[in-house]
């Protein structure tokens, strides 16, 4: 059951995995008067995987008011917990933050409520967050520290970002790995695509994709904010007249990819020659494979990948690196 629950609890944040940007991708599972509760981190500036948790946990044995922050959620539980939580088990992929930011700190908000234990599936590698196992051990809650790789592989992209910068290179595909012709993945992954460009800071694209589709490279099926723009041409000439150039944010067109140097977290859209040529550089891949043949050539490829989890939507979205 213990390792079910950590198994269900890394699943559902992987969900939100880049959607958390700068946070990181988090899961928590709970056992609480034999049921189960699994949730994960969603936003930044929104509760933590813990705090969801526990609410969700909470708001099922009690009447609660609608509470949506995460300083109200804590504050709610810490004045009306009266030992509900004594005897549960917290399973999280994270250690518990110590610090407090945009939200309370979740290791203090576990000292108050006591579970019976606490199990951490990685600690936090950024030395100002980390310190919740110890405050934890210090309030006489039993905790374990797991080790577990795949929760590590989930705050990969977090530990890049803020140290120096995360890129990832995101193909779209049919399976049987053809590539153009038009909008190839579903309406799904399509939300999903503007989720995500909604927090990058910059998208690389090829200029032959940009004089090919003449796309728009924004966030507008989830009203979010267009990244900027790298176009890596050698030909600087394009109709400006092509959707990208007229929202609002900035739009380079280099022969280098220097202009990365000044981003944190960076996706790359493109084909065949592009995928060729930054393949090496890039952090993750991302493949969104849709159940899909078409009657068109495929990509040609030689490359190495290590799949690092499966998303199934109407498609499939494969991270790995």
């Amino acid at each position: 059951m213990d390792n079910s629950i950590l198994d269900l609890a890394i699943n559902e944040a992987w969900k939100y995995q880049f959607l958390t940007y700068p946070n990181p991708a988090v899961g928590a599972g709970l056992i609480v008067k034999n049921r189960f509760f699994v949730s994960a981190h969603k936003k930044a500036g929104f509760p933590h995987a813990e705090v969801n948790v526990l609410w969700e946990a909470y708001k099922a044995f009690h009447n609660t008011p609608n509470l949506k922050t995460s300083q109200e959620i804590h504050e709610f539980l810490i004045k009306n917990h009266n030992g509900f939580f004594k005897e549960a088990n917290i399973f999280v992929t994270l250690e518990p933050c110590s610090h407090i930011g945009k939200t309370p700190s979740c290791a203090n908000l576990l000292t108050i409520l006591k579970p019976k234990s606490v199990s951490i599936g990685w600690l936090d590698p950024i030395k100002e967050h980390s310190g919740g196992a110890d405050m934890l051990k210090n309030a006489g809650i039993e905790v374990k520290v797991l080790n577990d790789k795949r929760c590590y592989d989930l705050i990969e992209p977090f530990i890049k970002w803020t140290k120096e910068r995360f890129i990832f290179f995101k193909l779209a595909q049919s399976l049987n790995g053809a590539i153009t012709g038009g909008y190839i993945s579903s309406e799904t992954s399509l939300n999903w695509v503007h989720n995500v460009r909604d927090k990058i800071d910059l998208l690389v694209i090829g200029g032959n994709t940009v004089r090919i589709d003449r796309p728009t490279l924004d966030a507008r099926r989830v009203n979010g904010k267009a990244p900027d723009v790298l176009i890596y041409s050698k030909q600087k000439e394009f109709d400006k007249t092509i959707p990208l150039f007229n929202v609002e944010r900035k739009v380079f067109i280099e022969d280098t990819l220097d202009k990365i140097n000044d981003y944190k977290f960076i996706m790359v859209e493109g084909g065949e020659r592009l995928y060729n040529e930054l393949k090496d550089m890039v952090d993750w891949k991302v493949f969104i494979v849709t159940p899909k043949i078409f009657n068109r050539i495929n990509y040609k490829s030689e490359d190495s990948f290590e799949i690092l989890h499966t998303l199934r939507n109407d498609d499939l979205i494969v991270f790995g690196r």
